[in-house]
């Protein structure tokens, strides 16, 4: 272009005269200034409307530009889309982390947190984005643990926005010179764990009596041995195959609580007659009771159950002796079976002492006593009416339990109408009554 206006130029000059050709030319050069300074100012105004302006038109020079800053910025904003996905994507996740999560800068100060870590330290999205850990995390054991710098083992501490938590705690380093506190409800692990401990304790406890009867009595064999007489021997002996006879009986209930609790154990069903273990549970009691308690059986229906015949044996007559065991002699006793509120229950019902609302809520929790040393006096173990809870629990059936201070008490396990095999129409009648 430069050639081509100096060649215009030098033709001018000899045509026209230089003076005109040099006008001339000024002209065109102030012309082609305009026209750059014009897409200059296009340019700037496109560059100021950001990504939302649209490609302005320009001259030949500008318009290459112009195309090739657009190709720019379509791939910024292609990559910049694929980057907030892939942030979107990873925020998503975290949020779904079952576990709380917290990241922190260089500083120890909050960049981000999940909806879990919210909830286990009570933070706030709008006010604590920003803040340090220690201003809103004031316990002191966790503000020791930040001190120690020794982040190997977790720590574990009390929630301070969820009542009644216990988190384990863990801060892991990544990035450049980034932390991220990880957060985790261990409550229920918390919970097994106090329970194992009070389980050991309990088996030890009640293992500690018979041991120590057997052993003293052993003692005095030994020591005694020229001086202890035919019938006094008799009596020892009597005493001490009662305490092994407890102890015995306290480890076959152990052994089927384990056995009931082992996922290798799969429930093997068939239909069950209850009719006829309904007529052996009664003479079962009449056996145990000997005498000492009225015994009424009640049919109402002749509907069967799916399930396991041993273990609902064995569940059911826990009940029928528990009754005799605590039922003072003379008051009588009610076996029972049939349709209650929609399902069908086996029920014991006793006239003993009942027992206090306050107690029926632990009745089922293993070696849990009303009043411990009349349950061993009776010879119970304080794990019947947990294996009966585990029994029904496989039965997708539950034991309800009602009583009232000086009326007695019911004890019913009531089994859901699937697993009721009705024997007639008349039953299907029944249950819908029910």
């Amino acid at each position: 272009m430069l050639a081509l206006l100096l060649l215009g130029t030098l033709t001018a000059g000899v045509m026209l005269g230089w003076m005109p050709a040099l006008l001339l030319t000024i002209l065109i050069l102030l012309v082609y200034l305009y026209r750059h300074l014009r897409d200059m100012a296009v340019l700037s105004a496109w560059l100021v409307a950001g990504e939302g302006g649209n490609l302005p038109a320009a001259s030949s020079e500008w318009d290459e530009i112009f195309y090739g800053l657009e190709r720019l910025v379509r791939r910024n904003k292609r990559g910049t889309a694929r980057l907030m996905a892939v942030l979107d994507r990873f925020e998503h996740a975290a949020q779904a982390i079952p576990d709380g999560v917290i990241m922190l800068n260089e500083q120890g100060q909050i960049d981000w947190f999940n909806q879990i870590a919210a909830e286990h330290f009570d933070l706030n999205e709008k006010t604590d984005r920003g803040q340090f850990m220690t201003y809103l995390i004031r316990q002191s054991a966790f503000q020791e643990y930040l001190d120690r710098q020794d982040f190997r083992e977790p720590l574990l501490m009390k929630s301070t926005g969820l009542r009644d938590t216990t988190l384990s705690v863990q801060m892991v380093a990544f990035g450049d010179q980034q932390r991220m506190l990880i957060s985790r409800d261990v409550t229920q692990f918390e919970k097994v764990e106090a329970m194992r401990r009070d389980f050991v304790a309990n088996v030890s406890h009640e293992l500690r009596t018979p041991l120590t009867v057997v052993g003293g009595f052993l003692e005095t064999f030994v020591d005694n041995r020229d001086m202890i007489g035919q019938a006094d021997f008799l009596h020892y002996c009597e005493i001490m195959l009662q305490q092994t006879d407890r102890m015995r009986r306290l480890v076959e209930d152990l052994l089927t609580l384990s056995r009931l609790e082992s996922a290798q154990n799969r429930l093997v069903e068939s239909v069950i007659d209850m009719r006829a273990l309904v007529q052996f549970l009664y003479d079962d009691a009449l056996t145990l009771s000997a005498g000492r308690h009225p015994i009424v059986l009640r049919y109402d229906s002749d509907a069967d159950v799916l399930g396991n015949a041993d273990e609902l044996s064995s569940a059911l007559g826990n009940l029928v002796s528990n009754a005799i065991r605590y039922t003072p002699p003379g008051k009588a006793i009610y076996l029972e079976w049939g349709w209650r509120e929609g399902q069908m229950c086996f029920g014991v019902r006793d006239e003993g002492e009942g027992i206090e609302p306050h107690h029926i809520p632990r009745l089922t929790e293993r070696f849990y006593r009303v009043d411990r040393g009349r349950s061993r006096e009776t010879g119970g173990t304080g794990l019947g009416l947990a294996i009966v809870k585990h029994v029904l629990t496989r039965h997708q059936a539950k034991l309800v339990i009602e009583s009232q201070i000086g009326k007695g008490s019911c004890f019913s396990a009531c089994f859901p109408p699937e697993r009721v095999m009705l024997a007639s129409d008349d039953e299907q009648n029944g249950m819908a009554t029910a």
